[in-house]
């Protein structure tokens, strides 16, 4: 049995609608619609013909159809028209991701609620994996007599500060000549390398104060290195699930809502994602928990090296042409964004 240009036009139409409905679907409905000069039972017989192909079920308690995830599949791949975001949502992505551009995370987490916001679906985005990436600067700041931040920026816009608590005293002015000498000893190295070198060895002075100082800091700076290699996850719109129709079934929602909080092996599924835009649909993901969902993820690049991704997850009945337009030009506009920034910032 053949996919004729008519089975075709029907097919999509029919996924059209349960897109926008969330209702199956209808010869009736269907004739109505669609202005192509043939009857419901004419209509009706191609839609049998499209089931028993795979394409479309048959609910028990309907007498209309739904897509199957095949031809999900088949109108991602040939069918769906491609969709031209309006200049209104492209300003707003724009303004909002240039908020916090020399931050990483942040602009990150912007990324993911924007994503959010405008689909309308449970967002992700995870920071790329940052053993390639190199350190740009190091800082000390006090607080009090006890209480200092190290802060370390990488050449890609990660920043993280931790507190370090001081068992030994110091001054504002020895703070500041550890940050020298260890942005002098470690910028531009890779942080895994970083990690495999003697830090207190590397650090050579004749000061008792200063050796001190650098025995206490060395263990808060090598697992605030340890921790900038993790790859983060931000998850946004969690609960936008609640108004989809597809998970008004409790037990839908709590597997859903299961699978998302194993915030461990759902980053580990999407990292192993290949790069580009990538939707899997339904049982197209490999994960059993995923079987009812459609995962999107893109790949966004920073100072054109390193990559992370972000995407959407929900039910197999979303709008896929918005949802990979959104998805594409946020992406695009993050390593826009950092490639240009990138290039323009001062070292400290």
């Amino acid at each position: 049995m053949d996919l004729t240009e008519r089975k075709l036009r029907i097919l999509q139409a029919i996924v059209g609608d349960f897109i926008r409905s969330a209702e199956p679907v209808g010869s009736r409905t269907l004739s109505k619609k669609l202005d192509m000069g043939i009857s419901p039972a004419t209509i009706r017989n191609e839609m049998s013909d499209l089931e028993e192909m795979g394409f479309l079920t048959h609910p028990h308690t309907s007498a209309g159809r739904v897509p199957s995830d095949k031809a999900y599949r088949l109108y991602v791949n040939n069918l769906m028209q491609k969709y031209e975001l309006p200049e209104e949502e492209k300003q707003i992505i724009a303004e909002k991701l240039t908020k916090n551009v020399t931050e990483l995370e942040r602009t990150i987490q912007h990324a993911a609620t924007l994503l959010s916001e405008l689909t309308s679906l449970t967002s992700f985005a995870i920071t790329p994996n940052q053993e390639s990436n190199h350190l740009k600067y190091i800082n000390f700041l006090p607080v009090d007599e006890a209480t200092v931040i190290l802060m370390i920026v990488t050449e890609s816009g990660k920043v993280s500060n931790t507190t370090i608590k001081m068992k030994v005293p110091y001054t504002e002015a020895n703070l500041t000549l550890l940050s020298k000498v260890m942005t002098y000893n470690y910028k531009g190295k890779k942080l895994s390398d970083i990690l495999t070198l003697d830090i207190i060895r590397n650090f050579k002075t004749d000061m008792e104060a200063m050796s001190r100082l650098m025995e206490n800091i060395r263990p808060n700076f090598i697992s605030t290195l340890e921790n900038m290699l993790n790859v983060d996850l931000f998850l946004d719109g969690v609960t936008n699930i609640f108004s989809i129709p597809e998970y008004t079934d409790i037990v839908k929602a709590k597997v859903f809502l299961e699978m998302i909080n194993r915030k461990k092996h759902f980053t580990d599924v999407l990292v192993n994602r290949e790069e580009g835009v990538i939707i899997t649909i339904g049982k197209e993901n490999q994960e059993d928990i995923m079987r009812d969902c459609s995962l999107i993820t893109a790949t966004y690049h920073l100072n054109g090296k390193l990559v992370g991704k972000l995407g959407v997850i929900g039910p197999t009945r979303m709008k896929y042409n918005e949802v990979t337009s959104i998805i594409e030009y946020i992406t695009e506009n993050i390593s826009q964004t950092f490639k240009i920034t990138g290039g323009e910032e001062n070292d400290e």
